[in-house]
Protein backbone atom coordinates (compact mmCIF):
# COMPACT_ATOMS: atom_id res chain seq x y z
CA UNK A 1 0.00 0.00 0.00
CA UNK A 2 1.09 3.96 -1.03
CA UNK A 3 0.32 6.77 0.14
CA UNK A 4 -1.39 7.52 -2.95
CA UNK A 5 -4.19 4.61 -2.06
CA UNK A 6 -4.76 6.64 1.19
CA UNK A 7 -6.86 9.76 1.42
CA UNK A 8 -5.22 12.90 1.39
CA UNK A 9 -7.55 14.16 3.71
CA UNK A 10 -8.02 11.99 6.42
CA UNK A 11 -6.16 11.27 10.09
CA UNK A 12 -5.94 8.06 11.06
CA UNK A 13 -5.01 5.36 14.33
CA UNK A 14 -2.54 2.66 14.71
CA UNK A 15 -6.04 0.46 15.07
CA UNK A 16 -6.42 1.49 11.02
CA UNK A 17 -9.83 3.78 11.35
CA UNK A 18 -9.48 6.94 9.70
CA UNK A 19 -10.85 10.29 10.70
CA UNK A 20 -11.82 13.33 7.91
CA UNK A 21 -13.12 16.58 9.48
CA UNK A 22 -16.98 17.60 7.43
CA UNK A 23 -17.73 20.81 9.19
CA UNK A 24 -17.95 20.73 12.73
CA UNK A 25 -17.95 16.86 12.66
CA UNK A 26 -15.47 13.85 12.24
CA UNK A 27 -16.65 10.80 9.92
CA UNK A 28 -14.86 7.68 11.15
CA UNK A 29 -14.38 4.62 9.30
CA UNK A 30 -11.22 1.72 8.60
CA UNK A 31 -8.78 1.64 6.47
CA UNK A 32 -7.99 -0.85 3.15
CA UNK A 33 -5.36 -1.90 5.42
CA UNK A 34 -7.76 -3.19 7.74
CA UNK A 35 -10.41 -4.69 5.24
CA UNK A 36 -7.43 -6.52 3.66
CA UNK A 37 -6.19 -7.77 6.90
CA UNK A 38 -9.96 -8.68 7.61
CA UNK A 39 -11.12 -9.99 4.49
CA UNK A 40 -14.55 -10.21 3.33
CA UNK A 41 -16.76 -8.60 6.00
CA UNK A 42 -20.32 -9.83 6.95
CA UNK A 43 -21.63 -7.37 9.38
CA UNK A 44 -21.19 -4.38 10.61
CA UNK A 45 -22.45 -3.59 14.40
CA UNK A 46 -22.33 -0.33 15.72
CA UNK A 47 -23.48 0.17 19.58
CA UNK A 48 -23.12 3.89 19.14
CA UNK A 49 -26.41 6.01 18.94
CA UNK A 50 -26.94 9.93 17.90
CA UNK A 51 -26.36 11.71 21.13
CA UNK A 52 -24.39 9.05 22.71
CA UNK A 53 -21.02 9.38 23.77
CA UNK A 54 -18.31 7.67 22.40
CA UNK A 55 -14.84 8.31 24.47
CA UNK A 56 -11.42 8.13 22.75
CA UNK A 57 -10.14 4.39 22.63
CA UNK A 58 -13.26 3.02 23.77
CA UNK A 59 -14.90 0.35 21.33
CA UNK A 60 -17.94 2.12 19.55
CA UNK A 61 -18.77 -1.27 17.68
CA UNK A 62 -17.86 -4.49 15.89
CA UNK A 63 -16.82 -5.25 12.72
CA UNK A 64 -16.98 -9.01 11.17
CA UNK A 65 -15.27 -10.72 8.76
CA UNK A 66 -14.66 -14.00 7.05
CA UNK A 67 -11.62 -14.65 9.20
CA UNK A 68 -12.21 -12.61 12.51
CA UNK A 69 -14.29 -10.69 14.44
CA UNK A 70 -12.80 -6.92 15.68
CA UNK A 71 -14.12 -4.10 18.05
CA UNK A 72 -14.07 -0.73 16.42
CA UNK A 73 -12.40 1.97 18.48
CA UNK A 74 -13.32 5.81 19.15
CA UNK A 75 -10.26 7.88 17.70
CA UNK A 76 -11.54 10.74 19.64
CA UNK A 77 -14.19 11.71 22.53
CA UNK A 78 -17.49 13.32 21.26
CA UNK A 79 -20.92 12.78 20.98
CA UNK A 80 -21.94 10.42 18.33
CA UNK A 81 -24.05 12.68 15.31
CA UNK A 82 -25.12 10.38 12.72
CA UNK A 83 -24.48 6.47 12.10
CA UNK A 84 -24.45 4.97 8.14
CA UNK A 85 -27.62 2.38 8.91
CA UNK A 86 -26.75 1.28 5.25
CA UNK A 87 -24.11 -1.17 6.87
CA UNK A 88 -26.67 -2.56 8.61
CA UNK A 89 -27.97 -4.35 5.29
CA UNK A 90 -24.79 -3.76 3.02
CA UNK A 91 -21.96 -4.40 4.99
CA UNK A 92 -19.97 -5.42 2.01
CA UNK A 93 -19.74 -1.83 1.81
CA UNK A 94 -17.06 -1.81 3.65
CA UNK A 95 -15.03 -4.32 1.40
CA UNK A 96 -15.86 -1.50 -1.66
CA UNK A 97 -15.78 1.88 -0.32
CA UNK A 98 -14.27 1.99 2.72
CA UNK A 99 -13.06 5.63 2.17
CA UNK A 100 -16.33 6.73 1.30
CA UNK A 101 -19.99 5.04 1.43
CA UNK A 102 -19.03 2.65 4.05
CA UNK A 103 -18.59 5.38 6.81
CA UNK A 104 -19.24 4.25 9.76
CA UNK A 105 -20.40 7.08 12.83
CA UNK A 106 -20.06 10.48 13.01
CA UNK A 107 -19.17 12.88 15.92
CA UNK A 108 -18.78 16.20 17.04
CA UNK A 109 -15.46 16.06 19.19
CA UNK A 110 -14.97 17.21 21.94
CA UNK A 111 -11.77 19.48 21.68
CA UNK A 112 -11.91 19.51 17.65
CA UNK A 113 -8.31 21.25 17.65
CA UNK A 114 -6.47 18.46 19.59
CA UNK A 115 -6.96 15.65 17.20
CA UNK A 116 -5.96 13.16 20.14
CA UNK A 117 -3.80 10.21 18.77
CA UNK A 118 -4.88 10.64 15.55
CA UNK A 119 -1.99 10.08 12.81
CA UNK A 120 -0.95 12.11 9.95
CA UNK A 121 -0.97 10.62 6.85
CA UNK A 122 3.24 9.66 6.54
CA UNK A 123 3.11 8.68 10.18
CA UNK A 124 0.24 6.11 9.13
CA UNK A 125 1.75 4.75 6.37
CA UNK A 126 5.01 4.29 8.16
CA UNK A 127 3.18 2.47 10.75
CA UNK A 128 1.46 0.00 8.20
CA UNK A 129 4.53 -0.34 6.47
CA UNK A 130 6.33 -2.07 10.08
CA UNK A 131 3.43 -4.38 10.12
CA UNK A 132 4.32 -5.98 7.18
Amino acid sequence: MSTNELPQDCRFTKDHEWARAEGDELVIGITRFAVDQLGDITLVSIDARVGGRIEEGKPFGTIESVKTLSDLYAPISGVVTRVNKALDDQPELVNDDCYAGAWMIAIRPDDAANPGHLLDLATYQAHCDAQH
